[in-house]
This record gives C-alpha cells, structure tokens and sequence, in this order.
C-alpha cells in the first residue's frame, strides 16, 4: 500500500486520542491519523461532507463505542450497511468489557475488539500489535476498492487528500 497507513480514529476523549496518537509515534508506525470526535462527524468524513471534503479513505477505522450523538454501535451498522464502505476493516477501542457489547459489536461485523487500556505503554503494545496484524500480516482492501480512493470519494467527486487530527 502507497505512503503511510490512513487510520480514522473515531473517539470522543482527546486525553485517548493523545495516547493513541502518542502510541503509534513512540512505535514510529507510519500511519496518517486522523480524528473526529463522533459517529455523525465519522459518517460526514468518510462520505466526504461538510468540512470533510478533502479527506480520503482510510485504510483502517478505529472506533470507540461509547460517543455523543451517533453512538459507534450505529456507526459500525451504519458502515457495515453501506455498499461501499463495508469493505474498511474496523476495530473497536473500548472501555467496555461487556460480554454483550463484544457480541453486538461482532454481529454486526467488526473486525476485532480490543479494550482501551490503562497506560500509555499498554496503548503502545496495542499499537504494535495492530502493526503487526493490520499493517504487516493482513492483506487490506485497495484504496480503490469500490471506486473510494484519495482522490476521489464514493459519490464519484474528485478532490485532493486531507486528515484532521
């Protein structure tokens, strides 16, 4: 896959989202992260609306359950409903240990479940490991796949690349 990994870290706590985005620089993982902060500001990304309109496919979706506005088990229903952005792997990145938020999250179709850890060096062996798995081991699908690139969006309109974070 060209140039760094595009991971959308979909999560409401910015004291997380440091210690995510810390993570990743400490384990110099090349990744070009990029931060919102909700599951309507996610969906607005990926479908590139509103002050989203540069932005690009990311190759991987991290996703907090627990978020204001559209929590992230409609996110992930939302996404794994969606003809074209089905196809974007997602982890979720939780405090909850439910039983029953594991098996709802992987009913509708996550690709791995992972609870949020206490410390940054917990965070950063979580970083590795979604390394090593998604970035190195695992094949993921073609920035093209389903006509979504980083030039052009799902609705077909052109535009240059472009991360929040």
């Amino acid at each position: 896959m060209p140039g760094p990994t595009k991971v959308l870290l979909v999560e409401d706590n910015p004291a997380d989202s440091d210690l995510i985005a810390e993570a990743f620089d400490r384990e110099k993982i090349a990744v070009n992260l990029s931060v919102v902060r909700d599951g309507e500001e996610a969906m607005d990304y990926l479908l590139r609306k509103k002050q989203f309109s540069k932005a690009c496919r990311p190759d991987l979706i991290l996703l907090d359950l627990n978020l204001p506005r559209k929590d992230g088990r409609e996110l992930l229903s939302e996404l794994k409903d969606h003809p074209k952005l089905k196809v974007i792997p997602v982890v979720v990145l939780t405090t909850s240990e439910s039983e029953d938020d594991i098996m709802v999250t992987y009913q509708l179709h996550a690709n791995g479940y992972i609870t949020k850890p206490r410390s940054l060096k917990e965070y950063t062996r979580i970083a590795h490991g979604i390394d090593d798995f998604w970035f190195e081991i695992a094949k993921l699908p073609p920035r093209s796949a389903n006509g979504i690139n980083g030039t052009t969006d799902i609705n077909g309109t052109t535009g240059s690349n472009g991360t929040t974070r």
